[in-house]
């Protein structure tokens, strides 16, 4: 029997890691829009851009290993891949979404797929017993999204409680990965039927790509995205491509160093005299703990925390130094947002409100650089943001 690599290996060995022409071990980017065919119906496995490229198809080969499942598939955007998984379901079905899902899922259900009577709700996945009762009193129910730790109070549910439930009502459980990455958490081995990742984040880890993936579970759903990925187009053009295999190959060392500094600056923000909240799945008194320490590998390097009164929060954007005020997370880089006016900002305010992302939310992701200056430079912008 082959031995089973760990993945710290696959995620430079996996998938289809080599050119089978030449031997290069970077898989080059056929940069082609069409291929010669050799006859009628015939032709070397390629044969419209939209419909295949080996570049991509050797990234979706790559996810699709790393995530345990059946097939895998490349997008434009995180965004491209929600949209694509959700042509799966039909008018008139609903889809539950977690408590603090990314603002743009939650925009493409509330602005676009409304449209088309296609309905959501939002529910507090990581109460199962309130969820059951969800689920039984409501029979349009088709999916459930959950992000785990969810967008950006890191709220943790049990992917495998929630899928044992979804498939007793026969319905689709859908998994946002993002935050976690396969280094750390693989939902489809927890019962999830599909996993999508903004692989602009982690995997990418460069702040440098767009790109969204989808892993499917079972043939049948591999069978279905493959067909939408195509018809409707939105598909990661080979250069792209390219650039998130790149990025994967040093997601491990770079993960655990996130890792590192995350635990690192978050008993830092615990421990500051300025901070009135945080949230940090590391910290065994976090809600959910427990769980999430059986699902997931480590604790993720996204912290979001909340500092007093007495400090002005735009004070402490505007004094930041090393870290960078911006949108996205998981670059290399330390990025850090306000959820309320920018991830989160399609959200209505009552809602958000509702379910705990107010004004005073700051949302950390912790790069890579040396923590003792994220330390510093936290420090001393949260001394310059201080009323006199």
């Amino acid at each position: 029997m082959k031995k089973q690599k760990k993945i710290s290996t696959q995620l430079i060995h996996g998938g289809i890691s080599e050119d089978k022409n030449t031997g290069a071990v970077s898989v080059p980017i056929y940069q082609a829009a069409t291929f010669r065919q050799t006859e009628l119906g015939k032709n070397k496995g390629y044969e419209y851009g939209r419909a295949g490229n080996p570049t991509r198809e050797a990234l979706e080969a790559l996810i699709a290993q790393l995530e345990e499942g059946e097939s895998g598939f490349a997008f434009a955007s995180g965004l491209a891949a929600i949209t694509t998984v959700m042509f799966l379901f039909k008018s008139g079905d609903k889809i539950l979404i977690s408590q603090n899902v990314y603002g743009g899922t939650f925009r493409i259900l509330n602005n676009i797929f409304a449209n088309f009577n296609l309905f959501y709700e939002i529910v507090d996945a990581s109460n199962i017993e309130t969820l059951e009762t969800v689920f039984k009193k409501d029979k349009s129910i088709a999916g459930i999204i959950v992000e785990t730790p969810a967008n950006p109070l890191l709220n943790i549910s049990d992917i495998e409680a929630v899928s044992q439930i979804a498939k007793k009502y026969k319905v689709l459980t859908i998994v946002d990965n993002t935050f976690m990455t396969p280094y750390l958490q693989k939902p489809l081995t927890l019962g999830a039927d599909i996993v999508v990742h903004s692989g602009t984040k982690y995997l990418g880890g460069h702040s440098d790509v767009i790109c969204g993936l989808a892993v499917t579970k079972s043939k049948v759903l591999s069978e279905k995205l493959k067909f939408y990925q195509n018809a409707a187009g939105s598909v990661l053009e080979p250069f792209d491509s390219w650039l998130l295999m790149r990025g994967i190959k040093t997601l491990g060392v770079r993960m655990d160093r996130h890792l590192e500094n995350a635990e690192y600056i978050a008993k830092v923000l615990r421990n500051h005299s300025a901070v009135s909240k945080i949230f940090y799945p590391g910290f065994s008194d976090f809600k959910n703990y427990e769980i999430h320490k059986k699902q997931a590998r480590g604790a993720g390097a996204i912290i979001s925390f909340e500092l007093k009164p007495k400090y002005r929060i735009n004070d402490f954007f505007r004094n930041l130094e090393t870290i960078i005020f911006a949108e996205s997370l998981g670059g290399v880089e330390s990025l850090i947002s306000h959820p309320s006016s920018m991830t989160h900002a399609s959200i209505p305010e009552n809602i958000r409100e509702k379910i705990g992302i107010n004004k005073n939310i700051i949302r950390f992701s912790v790069g890579i650089e040396d923590k003792n200056d994220l330390e510093y430079d936290l420090n001393q912008a949260i001394e310059k943001s201080k009323k006199r």
